[in-house]
């Protein structure tokens, strides 16, 4: 048994900050029951690469889950919602702030029928303040956390966005354990059902703050201000390929110089130690570049490794099924989809030893669920579906 084995979820998020926290819910054992609209329902079923209807970015959010299909705005919507939150644990919801209450299904009407309840509310910028009723995507939120300024390049001066949901991604990650801590606070009597207000806001801010701001952190005039950790972060170009190093000890540094077949650079004065080599980081970075154009990435893979440099290759997406650490980890799975066909998907994360994740069940079509859901009910999934409220 998964270490939610037993607990209920039932989510009406969409994209992607809710679903794949509630994907990561059911890969520990929870039931997740995705509740979604008429037409389409989530709009990742329509974006990116498809087939037959079944979206890659919609298979990778929402494995485990059962599809039920209800119009909330039909007579009798709202009653098969009610019924089914009951008995549930947990209710997942990204939208604008209001718009679940609208529908009478926000926490107060559902804490109402279900007070151990734990109500998780999603949205960009919170619940309340200037910016709360603005819609957001991640980008946005990139933008007004300072995670773009974070990204600027120091020649051009110019932000730049990180080319994954990093927002969207952190927040499901922020929301998968505040669940689970509110699970815990019920389980051991110090709350009952609870909302728990999330803002993608707050979790990038929260999210970058550790070390982005080393230096903002600080506030005292008399502070010694340094780069942050990953100010120099940048791409060693090869003579055939690209990868990453870091040299931080002094030790590193005579390796990454021995990499690079230069172990006379280790020896140079100017950069001896590492204060030596922060005060003429120009003149190392050159003389470091010049050297990596020499140098083959086979020759760069081998030597990295023989003289114990922090460093990697730059892997594509296309190499990590094949890499031998990602191979002995087995980070991926592949099996069948009835829709999508052959997929491929990395296994939860973390190892579980007694009570291990597991691949859940794959992603589901439309609606696929409705009838057994309602019939679970005790309703009569015929009579929903000839009134309008199931599809």
């Amino acid at each position: 048994m998964g270490p939610l084995d037993g607990v209920k979820v039932v989510d009406f998020s969409v994209m992607i900050s809710g679903p794949l926290a509630a994907m990561m819910l059911a890969d520990q054992g929870a039931e997740v029951i995705k509740v979604e609209t008429p037409g389409f329902g989530d709009i990742m079923r329509l974006l990116g690469t498809s087939k037959n209807g079944m979206t890659g970015i919609f298979a990778n959010n929402n494995r485990g889950k059962r599809s039920l299909v209800v119009d909330l705005k039909s007579d009798g919507g709202n009653d098969v919602i009610c019924k089914l939150v009951e008995d549930a644990d947990v209710v997942i919801q990204n939208f604008r702030p209001g718009a679940m209450a609208r529908l009478g299904l926000g926490y107060d009407e559902l804490s109402a029928i279900n007070p151990n309840l734990i109500y998780t509310s999603i949205s960009g910028y919170g619940s309340t303040g200037p910016y709360s009723r603005r819609r957001v995507y991640d980008n946005v939120i990139q933008a007004a956390s300072g995670l773009a300024s974070v990204q600027t390049d120091p020649a051009t001066g110019e932000p730049s966005m990180f080319r994954t949901l990093l927002c969207d991604k952190a927040t499901a990650y922020t929301a998968a354990q505040a669940i689970t801590a509110a699970l815990f606070a019920r389980a051991t009597g110090k709350a009952k059902g609870q909302h728990i207000e999330l803002a993608m806001l707050d979790t990038a801010i929260a999210f970058m703050w550790p070390d982005s701001a080393m230096d903002a952190a600080l506030l005292d005039d008399d502070v010694t201000r340094q780069p942050t950790l990953a100010a120099n972060y940048a791409v060693t170009r090869l003579a055939d390929g690209f990868a990453s190093a870091a040299a931080v000890t002094d030790s590193e540094f005579m390796g990454l110089c021995s990499t690079f077949d230069r172990a006379d650079l280790a020896e140079d004065p100017r950069f001896a130690n590492t204060l030596s080599r922060m005060a003429n980081a120009t003149e190392m970075v050159a003389l470091l570049t010049e050297a990596a154009a020499q140098c083959s990435l086979a020759d760069f893979v081998e030597r990295s490794e023989e003289f114990d440099v922090p460093a990697s290759k730059i892997n594509s997406l296309d190499d990590l099924p094949s890499d031998p650490q990602v191979l002995n980890n087995e980070v991926f799975v592949e099996r069948d989809h009835p829709i999508a066909g052959r997929l491929r998907e990395p296994r939860p994360a973390a190892r579980l030893h007694a009570t291990p994740q597991q691949m859940s069940r794959v992603a589901p079509g439309h609606g696929e669920h409705s009838d057994e859901i309602v019939t679970e009910l005790g309703l009569d999934p015929h009579a929903l579906r000839a009134a309008g409220v199931i599809h």
